[in-house]
């Protein structure tokens, strides 16, 4: 998969300082894409637990006496989590790896 871009280059140093920095680059890469799956996950699970755990009586008689109050509900519900997540995800993912300026 990467040695396509390798062996493009003629130049034995040149080559192998670009190969480095294309391997360098996708570990960084796959090692953020892990942080952020982990994190997701935990966030997704621990949302979960909380709506059941503290909305689950309510939602529950909301679907028995009107359900397109619940679909209201629910919506409002699904729009807060992945808001709510991206917001988590960018602070803790701050916190954790601060980004650093391209040159």
């Amino acid at each position: 998969m990467l040695a396509g871009p390798c062996r493009a280059i003629h130049k034995p140093t040149l080559h192998l300082r670009l190969c480095q920095s294309v391997k360098a680059e996708v570990k960084n890469s796959l090692k953020s894409y892990l942080v952020e799956l982990v994190l997701y996950s935990a966030l997704v699970a621990g949302y979960y637990w909380l709506v059941l755990h503290f909305l689950g009586n309510w939602l529950y008689h909301i679907y028995e006496s009107n359900r397109k109050t619940y679909a209201g509900v629910a919506l409002g519900l699904i729009l807060a989590q992945g808001f709510l997540l991206e917001v988590l995800t960018r602070v803790l993912l701050a916190w954790i790896k601060p980004r650093t300026e391209e040159e």
